[in-house]
């Protein structure tokens, strides 16, 4: 399907769902257990947990991204320290100030907000990062841990999606999965943590031949190919849960721009429960990062090698 054909047809009548999944609510939430986790945590051991921020350039989303995270932080109860630095920061100098942050006892969670200007190698970057403060959980090491199910920091988006199938899903054994999208952000660590749950799970893109065909079986789908409105009604069976991680956005007619799924959520009357495009999984993927650095901050504390959780809060 052309992008125009896509952009054309997203507008149609307003069918719910049996269930919309707030992700807004539900991030709400877990940022309120763990505040007072925190709380907690800095009155019985005197430690509040500290998470380094890394801002390089000056692009606008990046900006928005990271002033939300800073601001969530504090009503967390947490620590923020903000580090921007200019467009044409060296990769020597960014990977200098990781290793300060590395070393510094009061912070426990590290994020370099990608993407990086082109002079400086993202994978170099977050290898950098300690383990133990990877809050992204994009470190080979933790990314190991999750394909072996022996602990570390899970990646936050598919921990909040992982959260949001758990309000409506109490046994996942047997289910079928579909993953659509293979980054190593989303589609590859979720189709893991689903694996866990001992669901049986394919894992999809938008080059997979019969690629309807595929999803049509499947009692879970996650959207996360960054296309706009590529799954329809008619891909999804009765009853499925449907979680839509993607966020596109595209024109309006008044000239400007909206933000829309990948999938077309009016279309699914029939499905048990989709997350909304905006206000279901980006909420989460913020809290989350929260809950990570609560973890760092626990395990840095006890000295315990890094546990292995399927939710926080």
């Amino acid at each position: 399907m052309g992008s125009s054909e896509a952009e054309a047809r997203i507008d149609l009548p307003d069918v719910r769902p049996s269930i919309l999944i707030d992700g807004t609510a539900l991030a709400a939430g877990l940022v309120t257990r763990i505040a007072a986790d925190v709380a907690t945590m800095v009155r019985t051991t005197g430690v509040t947990p500290g998470l380094a921020v890394v801002l390089v350039g000056r692009d606008p989303a990046s900006d928005i991204y990271v002033r939300r995270k800073i601001a969530q932080t504090g009503k967390a109860g947490m620590r923020s320290f903000e580090h921007r630095l200019s467009e044409e920061t060296s990769e020597a100098e960014l990977l200098a100030l990781i290793g300060q942050l590395n070393a510094d006892d009061a912070v426990h969670g590290i994020l370099v907000q990608l993407p990086l200007p082109a002079q400086i190698d993202a994978g170099a970057v977050l290898d950098a990062i300690a383990p133990a403060k990877d809050v992204d959980g994009f470190h080979p090491v933790n990314v190991g841990r999750l394909s072996t199910g022996t602990g570390g920091l899970v990646p936050c988006t598919p921990l909040g999606c992982m959260m949001l199938l758990d309000t409506v899903i109490e046994e996942y054994r047997g289910l079928k999965a579909v993953v659509i999208g293979k980054s190593n952000i989303v589609g590859k660590p979720v189709a893991l943590l689903l694996l866990e749950r001992e669901c049986t799970v394919t894992v999809t893109h938008i080059a997979t031949r019969n690629l309807p065909d595929i999803v049509r079986g499947a009692d879970i789908v996650v959207a996360a190919a960054g296309s706009p409105a590529l799954v329809r009604g008619d891909w999804i069976k009765p009853g499925a849960v449907v979680i839509d991680v993607g966020i596109n956005r595209v024109p309006r007619e008044d000239g400007g721009t909206r933000i829309v799924g990948d999938v077309v959520t009016a279309e699914l009357g029939h499905a048990r429960a989709v997350t909304p495009v905006p206000g279901g999984v980006g909420p989460m993927t913020i809290a989350c990062l929260l809950a990570n650095t609560l973890q760092a901050a626990g395990d840095l504390v006890s000295g315990s090698r890094p546990s292995h959780r399927r939710q926080a809060g």
